[in-house]
């Protein structure tokens, strides 16, 4: 807190404070000492005038003495410099024009001089608008009476007093020191303060560079925490694949009752990791800024029973009843968006209401509020009957690795990461999340988004045309997983894969479709056989020995049999880097599935590429 002083403060360093400006500091030092000065000048006047015997001179002489005396201590009380710049301006230019037009009635050195000092005293101290002002209230008078003396003589009823040469030496010098002293003393603080600029600068240069050298490691520090993450999902997810993979071949394989319950907490536990591990990498591509957004169609209906498919089975084990409710409005429609992220949040949201719900309900809701040509909203809203949140505990819940308490996270589990993951994936897309909740009465999490449609929809037709339509032509029967074995029998698989617990899951897995895949331990040896051999479609792992998959793909997109280099592949990939998608493709690969991978979506994608199907 700044000190005050009193008023009987004399001392020019109490009244000069930290938050001045050196412009302001030089003003304040200037009026100290400058005061002092004129005050000097004055008192020399004083005994001049008293020696010659001018009454006027000297009472005006007097009057500004105490004057510049009473300035002298409001300023060391009170340090209000602009005031005390206005006053002494009022009063030279009082002077001065008395001086002119009254006591001297004329114009000489001494009133060029005070003209002078006026205008370098009130640009310095007040500024350009002010200094112009006091300029010209001065300049412009004297100017008027030259003029007037000039044409007809200047005669009042008053005589003007005469001065001696001693009075116009006095002044004249005083005058000049005066002149002298504000000129030097405001281009030395002018100096300083180029120098502090420049002295400035240079910090501000050197800042910039090592806020350059910080953001410089910041980008190197998040690139190695990405390839961090990104290896070591690789080495969780390779051994998750196995794990997964084979409970998937032995629960394929009617196992006994007690031998299924075991299988199923396996696979449980696996996905669970599967789970954290997704967590942390969706996380980290959301901070990144490198997360984009597809915009393809889908339809709503048909995702959110997907999504709630599985969740309705996790609420029924813990004696939930689960509802999904959809505007009958919806149920037909098709939207523009990014399903998979939509199927994020919402799987979020409802694994957070079943995991916080011990009895009770679940709801799903979603509902048309406003539908136009092109676009449409909807209000998505997720309610339970769990335990609720406190109020001061909300916006910790949205905060990455956090959770409401240190008892929620020991009792319920989870990385905390979830909510963040939603409100992140909803905030990039400018949609906005409310929260509803009581305590130990639960919570409705809810949000409105909305949807471009594609303006080429079929209209739905009437039922009557429906069943004429179904009458003249059937659709095709959606073939069962034995019909897709018994297709997938006659393909030839490569697959280009260097650890062998993959490759003995793989052998496993494909000998459950009659298929017999020939196997490559690195990327060269696969475009080897690929040179030599027919295979109609190739499974390629990314990051293997001699020759990854990316450059293996390339070496086969050249081949100059248009039957072998347009051969589908499929990347095989455990990696987790943002920009993998791209890189694929850019490849010449076709798609690709992440591991761990569901044999159905292996099987549906093989299905697809492969033109024996």
């Amino acid at each position: 807190m700044s000190h005050k002083p009193g008023f009987l403060n004399l001392s020019l360093k109490q009244i000069i404070r930290k938050d001045h400006s050196i412009l302001d500091v030089a003003r304040i030092r200037l009026l100290y000492y400058g005061l002092w000065l004129a005050f000097i000048a004055v008192i020399a006047l004083m005994i001049t005038f008293g020696a010659q015997g001018s009454n006027l001179s000297l009472y005006m002489a007097q009057g500004a003495s105490l004057i510049l005396l009473a300035l002298f201590k409001y300023l060391t009380w009170r340090a209000d410099w602009r005031r005390i710049a206005h006053v002494l301006l009022i009063l030279i230019t009082v002077a001065n024009l008395a001086n002119v037009y009254v006591v001297l009635q004329t114009v000489n050195l001494v009133t060029l001089q005070l003209i002078l000092i006026i205008v370098l005293f009130s640009f310095y101290m007040l500024g350009q608008s002010f200094g112009l002002f006091y300029s010209l209230v001065n300049i412009i008078p004297v100017l008027a009476f030259m003029v007037l003396e000039y044409h007809s003589g200047y005669i009042i009823n008053f005589k003007p007093e005469k001065v001696d040469d001693s009075v116009t030496i006095i002044a004249v010098l005083a005058n000049f020191i005066l002149i002298i002293f504000i000129h030097s003393h405001f281009y030395g603080a002018f100096l300083k303060n180029i120098r502090q600029l420049k002295q400035t600068s240079e910090k501000q240069s050197q800042l910039n560079a090592q806020m350059e050298s910080a953001i410089n490691k910041a980008e190197k520090s998040s690139q190695a925490k990405s390839e961090f993450l990104s290896t070591m999902s690789h080495e969780i997810r390779t051994p998750l694949n196995a794990v997964i993979g084979m409970s998937n071949l032995l629960m394929m394989n009617n196992p006994r009752h007690d031998q299924k319950e075991n299988l199923e907490i396996l696979k449980f536990s696996a996905s669970n990791l599967l789970a954290i591990v997704n967590d942390v990498l969706d996380f980290n591509k959301i901070e990144s800024g490198k997360l984009e957004f597809e915009n393809i169609r889908f339809n709503l209906a048909e995702l959110l029973h997907n999504i709630c498919g599985s969740q309705n089975i996790k609420a029924n084990e813990k004696g939930l009843n689960f509802h999904l409710q959809i505007d009958e409005s919806l149920k037909h429609r098709t939207i523009i968006g990014d399903p998979t992220r939509l199927t994020q949040v919402i799987f979020n949201l409802v694994s957070n209401a079943i995991k916080f719900t011990d009895k009770g309900n679940i709801w799903v809701k979603a509902a048309c509020i406003e539908d136009r040509h092109n676009t449409i909203t909807i209000s998505f809203s997720i309610k339970d009957t769990g335990i609720g949140i406190k109020k001061e505990n909300l916006a910790n819940i949205f905060q990455p690795f956090a959770q409401e308490s240190m008892t929620i996270t020991r009792q319920y589990g989870g990385t905390g990461l979830g909510l963040a993951i939603v409100k992140q994936l909803l905030e990039l897309q400018g949609v906005n999340m409310y929260v509803d909740t009581k305590v130990n009465v639960g919570s409705e999490f809810s949000f409105n988004m909305q949807f471009p449609v594609p303006t080429d929809q079929e209209v739905k037709k009437p039922v009557v045309q429906q069943i004429q339509a179904k009458q003249q032509v059937e659709p095709a029967p959606v073939p069962t997983a034995e019909q897709s074995a018994g297709v997938l029998s006659e393909i030839k698989v490569l697959i280009a894969e260097d650890n062998p617990v993959n490759v003995m899951l793989m052998k496993k897995l494909l000998s459950k479709w009659d298929i017999t895949p020939t196997f490559a331990e690195n990327g060269a040896r696969a475009v080897e056989l690929v040179q030599y051999g027919n295979f109609d479609i190739i499974l390629m792992d990314l990051q293997m020995p001699v020759m990854n998959g990316f450059d293996a793909s390339k070496e086969i997109r050249k081949l100059p049999d248009s039957r072998k280099s347009n051969v589908p592949i499929v990347a095989l990939t455990a990696s987790a880097l943002v920009d993998i998608r791209e890189q694929i493709f850019s490849a010449g690969m076709n798609d690709y599935i992440s591991k761990p991978f569901k044999p159905e979506d292996l099987r549906d994608k093989m299905l697809e590429l492969t033109t024996v199907a």
